[in-house]
């Protein structure tokens, strides 16, 4: 029953589709067409990918601190690390590029050596007022060079602001908009107006202008993605047709299957912009994915073509039977890669999620589009020639297939021998492997910005931000001199950490006043004692908040302060091991009971979410294990058939993540994806193998050897040819500049190549010595679904021929 109906089920399919292939061709174009047309929907994210969920712990603090403070990543940095700044042309030229800079409505405010101002003690009436540095637009070399020992001798609370305590570099701060910082607009000032004016400037003058700080770093990255997208297109588009002419030899069948992925292509735009998905580094890979899975589709399609020509010669049946006879095969293969991407969708991260939407509808989408649009165009066109069919015979191919016979005929001990020293080797590697939650580690490091990025951390000791939200629990008990003694305790804590940099305050206002107070000594930058307070309060009263730090690290009800380090790019452990230093210190100086001190910031909310998708990821493989095993199940109804599918498949994802523990490379989202990808794709390998192998064992009556090799000399050249395909496919994603993604395609590539060896050499192998347990009727039973045909359907289609 089963037979009849996946016969007359796929033969009624072949009717349709090519007895109504214009009314398909006019549906295929205004699908393409509509979904072209929400390619406009398609954005760039302009935020932080959040990589947990909006009710996470973590991103509650964190949101709590946005609402409390604002933005915290809107700072770029602009650095020089040349002593002729300081000479008078030179000076003048800096000073009027953060003059214009600041004109820009992206730049809230600017904080740069040439419009510094000091803290100033005046007595009638009693004030503090802010006084620039330099009195003179224009100073001359004595001026600067007098400036330039105040500032760096005298000026402290300008340390790590404007100048660095390491060297004599100094910076330029742009703080941006936090109203514009998370929308286009900051891309626009930061590719068509900041960078062309640093350009010009260093060009003009020959200094070296370094650039920072999240916005700008993002803003860079996302703009790499963007470059790479179309360089990944091209580049899956040129390998993958490459090798597709090399296995048969005709421009004709190479541009057919161009075609085809091109539509999935734009198809995959589409879907993304119909689901106003934006484009992260994830959903980026999915077009070239989609052409190097679609690419084994249509190898599946039009070798089955071309045999059936060769075979009879008609052109008419020969179309029909591809549909039928190749329509469950790629079906399966295509539902089992799917379904490994689908299990990303069951994660509460929305980043995974969203990619694994997207990536298995467009796996889906690419099958029908194959289906559809291969067996149409041969239809049009004249059969092949003979010489079209002369890579059927090749002779090359059977040196490796009469090799991998020899082998399982031959020497399988040494391949069980050789799996167990791979297992235990890999599971020795496993225990090497660390998790990575630095957020540069998968920018690309040959750029400009990155070398700009460690050029900071050396000098500022860091850009990424750490942020430590204090509660005091009562309206202005921020200023009350016992709150401030605590955050100047805790900051003498941070100032110790090799990874953070000197923090940022209002306890340098309060300090800076104490030095105003007694006329700018330096000595004297330091917080004041309670009867010195009682001094300064009168001056202080009349000082305007307005200056940026007080409205910055102080809210509006005096409740609520901040203390802000920016911290070098480390990975997951130091951070853990920064975080397990700095809570037990937070715990000690600010009491429960009084204070409640929460750790928030960039930096900490990538790191706890690196964690939080890691874990996620390893249960999204454990889903798509289960899920493909259940099919199995349901395909072949044998739970010995499960365990021996499984571990061919499972043993190249160990010894992937072997080699990743032996090589360092971590875990982390990118490496992770890995597994479930791999497993997915080579799965299909085992289906084919194991659908092969039932149905010779029903023709040799259950002849278990024969049955084996036979099926492996018939699925091994497809096999072999696949994931040669998906080896140089997946190899694509090396020229990325991106290290998570090129990462992503190397040990992808590698591990479809050792789940090849292991469905080529270890499955039947494993047939073989467990034919007794397995090779009988009461196992394999009847499958519940018709992946290869048999000699009874090629009767069914003579019927049916004899009939029309």
């Amino acid at each position: 029953m089963h037979k009849i109906f996946s016969f007359g089920f796929w033969n009624s399919i072949a009717r349709l589709i090519l007895r109504n292939r214009i009314i398909i061709i006019i549906l295929i174009s205004v699908a393409t067409f509509l979904l072209s047309t929400q390619w406009k929907n398609m954005r760039f994210s302009y935020t932080e990918a959040n990589l947990m969920p909006d009710d996470h712990p973590v991103n509650i603090n964190y949101n709590d601190f946005l609402n409390k403070f604002g933005e915290e990543g809107n700072l770029i940095l602009l650095g020089v690390q040349d002593s002729t700044i300081f000479t008078p042309e030179k000076f003048r030229a800096w000073n009027e590029l953060t003059n214009k800079l600041s004109t820009y409505p992206e730049v809230d405010h600017i904080i740069s050596p040439a419009s510094l101002q000091e803290l100033k003690k005046f007595e009638d009436p009693k004030r503090f007022e802010m006084v620039p540095v330099l009195d003179t637009a224009s100073p001359d070399s004595i001026q600067l060079k007098q400036f330039e020992n105040k500032l760096f001798t005298e000026l402290p609370f300008y340390e790590n602001l404007v100048f660095s305590s390491n060297s004599n570099t100094i910076q330029s701060a742009l703080y941006l908009n936090k109203d514009l910082v998370n929308t286009k607009a900051r891309k626009i000032f930061v590719l068509e107006e900041l960078d062309p004016l640093i350009q010009e400037f260093e060009d003009k003058y020959g200094i070296d202008v370094r650039v920072s700080g999240m916005p700008y770093i993002r803003t860079l990255n996302a703009q790499n993605i963007v470059d790479e997208i179309g360089l990944f297109i091209l580049a899956a588009l040129f390998v993958t047709s490459l090798i597709f002419f090399f296995f048969f030899r005709s421009l004709r069948a190479t541009l057919i299957s161009m075609f085809t992925v091109c539509i999935g292509v734009m198809w995959a735009f589409g879907v993304i912009g119909l689901l106003h998905y934006e484009i992260t580094i994830l959903t980026a890979l999915i077009p070239p994915l989609i052409i190097v899975i679609g690419i084994p589709n249509c190898i599946f399609l039009i070798n089955k073509y071309q045999q059936e020509i060769k075979k009879h010669g008609n052109q008419a049946k020969s179309l029909q039977r591809v549909i039928t006879k190749v329509g469950n095969a790629t079906l399966l293969t295509n539902l089992t890669t799917a379904s490994g991407f689908a299990t990303f969708i069951l994660t509460d991260s929305k980043l995974l999620a969203e990619f694994g939407v997207v990536a298995s509808i467009n796996i889906i989408a690419i099958f029908v589009l194959s289906l559809l649009i291969i067996p149409i165009i041969y239809s049009y066109l004249n059969p092949p020639k003979d010489r079209h069919l002369k890579h059927l015979n090749k002779k090359w191919i059977g040196g490796f297939v009469n090799w991998m016979e020899n082998m399982v005929r031959n020497h399988r001990i040494a391949i069980y021998i050789s799996s167990l020293v791979l297992l235990v080797a890999s599971i020795i590697g496993i225990y090497t492997i660390k998790i990575s939650g630095s957020i540069l580690e998968d920018m690309p490091q040959n750029t400009t910005f990155f070398k700009d990025v460690k050029f900071f951390e050396n000098e500022f000791d860091g850009v990424m931000p750490l942020e430590i939200l204090i509660d005091t629990k009562r309206p202005k008990g921020v200023m009350k001199l016992s709150t401030l003694k605590k955050m100047d305790q805790l900051e003498s804590f941070i100032q110790d950490i090799p990874e953070l940099s000197k923090p940022l305050s209002v306890n340098r206002l309060v300090k800076y006043s104490k030095q105003a107070y007694y006329n700018g000594n330096p000595k004297y930058y330091q917080l004041p004692s309670s009867q010195e307070r009682n001094f300064i309060m009168p001056y202080a009263r009349n000082l305007s908040s307005s200056e940026g730090l007080m409205q910055s690290y102080v809210d509006s009800t005096g409740q609520y302060a901040r203390i802000t380090t920016f911290m070098k790019d480390v990975g997951t452990e130091q951070m853990e091991e920064i975080e397990n230093d700095l809570l037990p210190q937070i715990q000690k100086i600010f009491p429960e009971d009084r204070y409640n001190v929460s750790l928030t910031g960039k930096a900490l909310l990538f790191q706890k979410g690196t964690n939080y998708l890691v874990r996620n990821l390893i249960i999204s493989l454990g889903l798509a294990i289960f899920l493909i095993a259940i099919l199995m199940a349901w395909m072949f109804r044998s739970f010995r058939m499960i365990i021996i599918s499984l571990v061919p498949n499972l043993l190249p994802l160990i010894v992937t993540a072997g080699v990743m523990g032996f090589i360092g490379v971590p875990i982390k989202p990118s490496t992770i994806l890995v597994f479930s990808i791999a497993f997915g794709i080579s799965v299909d390998d085992t289906i084919h193998f194991l659908a092969k192998y039932r149905q010779e064992l029903k023709a040799n009556n259950w002849k278990i050897k024969r049955s084996v090799y036979a099926a492996l000399r018939e699925t091994g050249v497809s096999m072999f040819y696949t994931s040669i395909v998906l080896f140089f496919g997946f190899s694509v994603f090396m020229i990325s500049s991106f290290g998570g993604t090129v990462a992503l395609g190397g040990l992808v590539s590698a591990t479809l190549l050792f789940a090849m060896l292991a469905n080529l050499l270890l499955l039947p192998s494993l047939l073989l010595s467990l034919e007794r347990s397995i090779a009988n009727k009461k196992v394999l039973k009847e499958p519940a679904m018709r992946i290869i045909e048999t000699e009874e359907d090629d009767k069914d289609f003579n019927t049916e021929d004899n009939k029309n």
